[in-house]
């Protein structure tokens, strides 16, 4: 007897709100389960915060939702656009977009997890921030834009006002030229209150030479100091955007599933 297709259910350019002047989009992935409280993800894409769009992570929406979850693609303003927070402003419009229409898309709207690569790391690490500041003027503000997990794919966790000479800084291109040395540590995941962040998991290549394996062993140490759960896991070998590889980015989707199914 031959095995039922799971079809996912796939909704492009859905209107999740308005960022300043113009709308924001997302691609939404429908999984085939009719379960009415289902576990929902927000994916990040990544770029430097001045390069890619919701596409770039289809796949991990297309597997993820496969496994359960309903995911969506979200865009959100770069940096020659609009600068450090309208990025993080626009995530977290995007959460709440999902709790809004959470009966509509059969979600449970407390067991909502972000994912995000590189960039969208960052993003998505900094979405466990209570920081009123941080959630903008976008739509569905009634509801709130908390998260129950986080997974971050090699993720910058610092943000530096300084970096190494001859390199483009994508950090202070993305802040600004009015941003001030503590703009730059609220805007650090490192830097913030961990004492109550929500279980995470952390995925690196050992051999990054764009975003520092450091960057995200540092933070899991963090993580350990304040007691909170956290897992970790090193690519031998690999550089940046390693799961652009298709074996090891189904490797990654596995290993994110069995993390929100059990955290979500």
């Amino acid at each position: 007897m031959e095995k039922e297709k799971k079809i996912v259910t796939i909704k492009d350019d859905v209107l999740i709100g308005k960022a300043g002047s113009r709308d924001l989009l997302g691609d939404l992935f429908l999984p085939p389960e009719n379960d009415p409280k289902k576990p929902a993800i927000v994916v990040i894409h990544g770029g430097g915060w001045m390069e890619g769009d919701k596409t770039q992570l289809r796949g991990y929406g297309i597997l993820l939702s496969r496994m359960g979850f309903v995911c969506l693609c979200a865009s959100y303003r770069l940096s020659q656009e609009a600068k450090w927070p309208s990025h993080i402003e626009d995530v977290k419009c995007a959460i709440r977009y999902l709790k809004a229409n959470a009966k509509e898309f059969g979600i449970d709207p407390d067991r909502i997890g972000v994912t995000g690569n590189s960039a969208g790391g960052h993003l998505a690490l900094m979405c466990a921030s209570n920081d009123s500041n941080l959630e903008g003027q976008g739509g569905n503000q009634g509801f709130d834009s908390k998260i129950k997990a986080i997974c971050a794919v090699y993720p910058p966790t610092l943000v530096r006002e300084e970096v190494p000479e001859g390199k483009f800084n994508a950090f202070a291109f993305m802040m600004g030229e009015e941003a001030t040395s503590e703009d730059y540590i609220k805007a650090s995941p490192i830097k913030q209150d961990l004492q109550s962040f929500p279980p995470c998991l952390l995925i690196h290549g050992s051999e990054d030479k764009v975003v520092p394996l450091s960057e995200s062993t540092d933070f899991y140490e963090e993580l350990q100091k304040h007691n909170r759960t956290a897992e970790i896991h090193i690519y031998a070998d690999e550089d940046h955007a390693f799961d652009s590889q298709p074996t090891l980015g189904r490797n990654v989707v596995d290993i994110q599933g069995i993390f929100f199914l059990k955290y979500l």
